[in-house]
């Protein structure tokens, strides 16, 4: 082999390769572990530059500044994302570096819509479940109620945003929305009317069922002002109705 010119100029040029590399990488190393590159600023910002309303600058520190290390380069972005989204009222968190020592947080936050079951958490606009301080949640006003199935947590506001729509020729608005185990759905109003929707049948079972109330609701009133506990819609054409001192079913009648 050592009389093979061309396998010891090959085998030699490898080894000044891995050389040459080593002194790249070692050179890399060198120069990323200069102060100027050690993290001075991180800004947070809100998606599209709006303003942030709830994650404010002490629960950073706190929750997600801790959990950061390494410099400009050696910094994991990703866990970097993962700690400011353990941050409360972020739902999502994208992170970029900015020359020479600066790391760009972007947060998105969680738009409250109401409360969900009994266990204190909250669920945003878009159907997420997440855990936030209750009174910061209710600045702007108590929250709606609302409770269903695991998973069901995306279907349960889509049908708050129609029975909003479905109510609205009442001048009505649901301010709790429950649906059970076995999918049977209840609204209570903001006038104190609790509504038994039952299950969905059909695509028009629930629409038919609200628009039959509001069909009977203005002679309702008219008759009982301000005593009507509850209706039950479940039945094919009438309905059973709940007031403080007496109770009424399909057919009229006390009882």
């Amino acid at each position: 082999m050592w009389h093979d010119v061309r396998m010891l100029n090959a085998i030699t040029n490898a080894l000044l390769g891995l050389l040459a590399l080593s002194l790249v990488a070692a050179g890399f190393w060198w120069i990323a572990q200069r102060p100027m590159f050690t993290l001075k600023l991180i800004r947070v910002e809100g998606v599209s530059a709006t303003q942030l309303r709830r994650v404010n600058a002490s629960t950073v520190r706190n929750t997600a500044l801790p959990r950061i290390k390494g410099n400009f380069f050696s910094v994991n972005l990703d866990a970097v994302r993962q700690a400011f989204e353990a941050v409360p009222w972020v739902r999502k968190a994208t992170v970029r570096r900015e020359w020479p020592n600066q790391l760009i947080v972007t947060i998105e936050e969680h738009q409250p819509l109401g409360t969900w079951g009994e266990d204190g958490r909250l669920l945003s606009a878009k159907g997420d479940v997440f855990t936030a301080n209750l009174a910061e949640a209710e600045e702007d006003g108590e929250l709606p109620e609302f409770a269903g199935p695991e998973g069901s947590e995306k279907e349960v506001v889509a049908r708050y945003r129609e029975l909003q729509d479905w109510f609205t020729p009442i001048r009505v608005a649901p301010e709790s929305v429950q649906l059970s185990r076995r999918y049977a759905w209840t609204v209570k109003l903001d006038n104190g009317i609790s509504v038994e929707l039952g299950r969905e049948q059909s695509s028009t079972t629930l629409k038919e069922r609200v628009d039959r109330l509001i069909s009977v609701y203005p002679q309702l009133v008219a008759q009982l002002q301000d005593r009507i506990e509850s209706v039950d819609m479940r039945y094919p054409n009438g309905l059973a109705l709940k007031a403080h001192g007496l109770a009424l079913g399909l057919d009229g009648k006390k009882r």
